[in-house]
This record gives structure tokens, sequence and C-alpha cells, in this order.
């Protein structure tokens, strides 16, 4: 490669940083319709070899992701409002039953009779720890209800990601066949070759990470309900949406779920059960769901992905979260490139 071909890739990636930094809250949607249509086109794909035209594959496969993710918020939706409105309304109770009949017992087995939480000291406690994130959820509840730019852009957002979503599956090899061509032509070989590495391992994690966190989320939910547990659907979708980040979904769920339990029923012996259910759903994740449906393709070390999270949310924001992943992943793949290139360079066979 020339000095002036690595100067252009290298001010390529530079500006597209820079462009998605500056233009982060407008990737939204395209980002979303993006991840859609990258999920359907597989299917887009079998269709055309059953000889329909791309169009007309399109058209199926969008009225499929259309009903599926319509079903969801459909079914999700109420349940998950209908729990936060009771976690709302049942939080005073829960923080002086906590109070009451956990923490102040558990000092006294410990060995601290002599030290008392009290009602007005937890409450500080609480509106110091979470003044911040108060006022945060304050002002963009402010900026939700008072300004309507805001409310026209969620509105124009959910538009735009069912359209941008149709055209890109309709388009989608079209798009591809146009980046190929602005490949040098000496490295289109080698450049085709990375870029079907990287979609096995992007597919294999967006597909199969989204389905491994769906159910991941559906046991923690069943086994909870199983306990009578309120709040069982928030906590254990909650917890299996976490998981992307490494064990961080169980830790999550694993201590909101035993705080809530020890709310309603102060018998410590029920721990046992919640720590059995988020032990199985690590189990099933560990020996079925990971390697069945994502596999070991994505060679991402866990330390490697926390890093990429917070990386990525450090730079860009929320974009940058989403992002990260995906972007570790393919990295992943063009770094064992690099590797091997290097390992056949003379600067490391320089004794030679």
């Amino acid at each position: 490669m020339s000095e002036s071909q690595k100067w252009f890739i290298l001010t390529a990636i530079a500006g597209f940083a820079l462009l998605l930094y500056l233009l982060a809250p407008v990737f939204v949607p395209f980002l979303a319709a993006a991840t859609l249509a990258y999920l359907g086109n597989p299917l887009v794909q079998r269709l055309q070899r059953l000889r329909l035209p791309r169009s007309l594959a399109a058209v199926v496969v969008f009225a499929v992701l259309f009903a599926t993710v319509t079903l969801a918020f459909v079914l999700a939706v109420p349940v998950i409002e209908k729990q936060i409105s009771v976690l709302i309304g049942e939080f005073p109770a829960y923080a002086e039953k906590l109070r009451k009949d956990v923490i102040n017992p558990l000092l006294v087995r410990l060995g601290f009779a002599d030290v008392q939480i009290d009602s007005k000291t937890m409450q500080q406690a609480l509106m110091e720890h979470w003044k911040g994130a108060g006022k945060s959820l304050a002002n963009l509840f402010g900026i939700i209800s008072s300004s309507g730019a805001a409310v026209i852009q969620f509105l124009a957002n959910l538009v735009l990601i069912p359209v941008i979503t149709f055209y890109l599956l309709r388009d989608w090899d079209k798009l591809l066949d146009r980046l190929q061509a602005l490949v040098p032509r000496d490295k289109a070989k080698t450049v085709s070759r990375l870029f079907r590495e990287s979609d096995q391992v992007l597919g294999s994690f967006l597909r199969g990470q989204f389905l491994v966190m769906l159910g991941l989320g559906l046991i923690y939910s069943v086994g909870l309900s199983l306990l009578d547990l309120k709040l069982a659907f928030l906590i254990g979708m909650t917890a299996g949406l976490l998981s992307f980040v490494p064990y961080l979904g169980f830790i999550v769920g694993l201590l909101i779920a035993s705080i809530v339990m020890l709310t309603h029923n102060p018998d410590y012996t029920q721990l046992g059960w919640v720590a059995l259910v988020f032990g199985v759903g690590q189990v099933i994740e560990s020996v079925l769901l990971t390697p069945w449906l994502v596999g070991d393709r994505i060679g991402l070390h866990p330390v490697a992905v926390i890093f990429a999270v917070l990386a990525g949310g450090q730079l860009f924001g929320f974009v940058g979260v989403l992002l990260a992943l995906p972007v570790a992943a393919v990295t992943v793949v063009w770094l064992r490139h690099a590797h091997e290139q290097y390992l056949q360079s003379k600067v490391y066979d320089s004794a030679n």
C-alpha cells in the first residue's frame, strides 16, 4: 500500500469518526434502521433464491419485521408500564421495609446493634446519591413535556425508521456493490475476504446476541414470576438486555431481585431461590444459548467487551454504546489480518 493510500484511509476513518461524533443524535434512526435491515437481509436473499424479485422479497420481510416489532411493543409495553408504576408508587414503602426488616436486623447479626439506620438517614442518603439522576430525569421529562420540537423529532424518528429500513432492505446489495467498487483493484480480493469474515462475525453477534439477551430475559422473568416476585418481568428483561456486557445483567438482576424479595419477605432463605433462578439462567446461557446462537467466532474477551462499551459511551454517548460491540467485533477480524501480515513481514522476521 502506497503512502498516499495509507493517508487517504486514515483521513477517511478520522473524518467518519468526527462526523459520527458531531451527528450522533441524527444517526439514531439510521442506526436502528440499518440494524433491522441487516437482520432481515438474509431472509430477503433466501426469498430471492426462491425466484422472488428483490423488491417483493423486501416487502415481505419488511412486513414480517414490522409485525414482529409491533407485536413485541403491544405485549411488552403495557406490562413494563404497569410494573414501573408499581415501582414508583411503592418505592417509599420498599425503602422503609428494607430499612426495618433487612438493614437493621443485618446490622444486629453482624454485631453492630448500636448502629441503627433511621428513615431520615436513609432518605437523606438516597437523596444524596440519586440527586444527580433525579435531576437529569426531571430535566428530561421537562424537555419532553414542554418542547414540541422534541416530540416532533421523536415522532419523526418513529416514521423514519420503517421507511429507511424498507429502502435499505430493497437496495442492500446495490449499496454493497457500490462500496466494493470503491476499493482499489489490487486490494479487492483481500478486502472482499475481510468483508465476508466481518459479515459472519457481525451477523453472529447481532442476530445471536439479540436472541441470547431475549432468551435470558424470558428465563429470568419466568423464574422470578414462579417465585411470586413483584416486578418480575421488569427485573428479568432488564437483566437480559444488560447481558450483552458479561455478567452485568446477572449481577444487576440478582441484586435488584434480592432487594425486592427481601422487602416482600424478610426471609434470607428466599435469596437462595433468587440466586438459583439467575444461576440456572447463566448455565443455560453458557452451555446452550451462546454456543448455539452466537458460537465462538466473535473472539471478544470479556475485558475487551467491557472496555469497548465504556469507550464507546465516553466518546459518542448512547450511540457509541450501541455501536461499541459491533465495531469491536469487526475490528477483531481486521486485527487478525494485520497480525497475519505482521508475522509475514520483514519487521517480524528481521533476523533472517
